[in-house]
């Protein structure tokens, strides 16, 4: 079997990787090309396409691939290949981040032969794009009270768009977030911060959209984000000071508002298993949650 060619992604691969994923819409994250080429720098990730179907190849916890990306046709015969290259190879098949609807296909394809086993710390929270914008109802009154108070106390605050007129701004408020945070004694915190400061010093090759939040001229908040499928925006980074009161669920409502309203969902992303952040994205009351989980095959009796 002739070895496949996996390399890692790089700007000029934008169109080609976005092109498989368009072929297969998917409310993941992951599913960007965004996100691959960003954390790609951080992750041992490398992609190839294999039977005209794109493939992503992790070394970080042993050999796994993720869910094949492209017409279902070519899926298939993708996953037929991966088989037989580990069979080969003398090593477990195994698949990354496969969302539910995968494993369904999977399972269709393969009747009973594999298995997964979901990790909720890496469930992305997906969310109605009308209720982060309104905040209606008792159970997000708290989040109205907190937006009210920021603009009792700000009552200067602007939100604009990113731009070039603002991203530079945006990225030494970024590095002013990190000095506070202590990211360079973390380093997962440390890797998200090379990813939010490049998001940031590519944000137009990337045609990201970001928002940023203003009081008395000064950035206290921003985010950024893309559309993940026709239905879903992912924001992909938000960073606010902690100490302006009010300022993250501004900088939520205010983008939403502006960035968002012609898609039906925002995905916000995983908790990566931390309490804070769980309990966070939990209060906005979530309208699902998009599972992931690994596989593997079963043991055969």
């Amino acid at each position: 079997m002739e070895e496949p060619l996996f390399k890692r992604p790089e700007l000029e691969d934008k169109d080609l990787i976005s092109g498989y994923f368009h072929l297969a819409p998917c409310r993941s994250c992951e599913r960007t090309f965004v996100n691959v080429y960003l954390w790609s720098r951080h992750y041992k990730v490398k992609f190839a396409v294999i039977e005209d179907a794109l493939v992503f190849r992790s070394e970080d916890r042993g050999l796994a691939f993720s869910y094949p990306a492209g017409k279902k046709e070519n899926v298939r015969k993708a996953l037929d290949y991966l088989m037989d290259y580990c069979g080969e190879k003398g090593v477990p098949f195994r698949l990354y981040n496969v969302t539910p609807d995968h494993f369904s296909e999977l399972d269709s394809w393969y009747p009973g032969r594999f298995e997964i086993e979901y990790n909720r710390d890496y469930a992305d929270y997906v969310y109605e794009t009308e209720k982060l914008a309104s905040l209606a109802g008792k159970k997000l009154h708290g989040k109205r009270n907190h937006i009210n108070k920021f603009k009792t106390l700000y009552p200067d605050w602007s939100y604009e768009p990113l731009s070039e007129s603002n991203v530079e701004d945006c990225f030494q408020m970024a590095l002013t977030w990190r000095n506070q945070n202590g990211c360079d004694d973390d380093a997962e915190k440390n890797a998200e911060m090379c990813v939010t400061l490049n998001s940031l010093r590519l944000y137009k090759e990337l045609e990201l959209k970001g928002g940023v939040l203003k009081t008395g001229g000064r950035i206290v908040a921003f985010t950024v984000g893309e559309p993940v499928c026709p239905d879903t925006f992912v924001v992909h980074i938000e960073k606010a000071f902690p100490d302006v009161e009010g300022a993250y669920p501004m900088i939520n409502q205010q983008f939403v508002q502006h960035e968002c309203m012609d898609f039906q969902y925002v995905n916000r992303e995983e908790d990566t298993g931390a309490e804070g952040l769980r309990k966070a994205k939990l209060s906005y009351r979530p309208a699902f949650l998009v599972e992931k989980g690994t596989v593997c095959e079963k043991e055969r009796v």
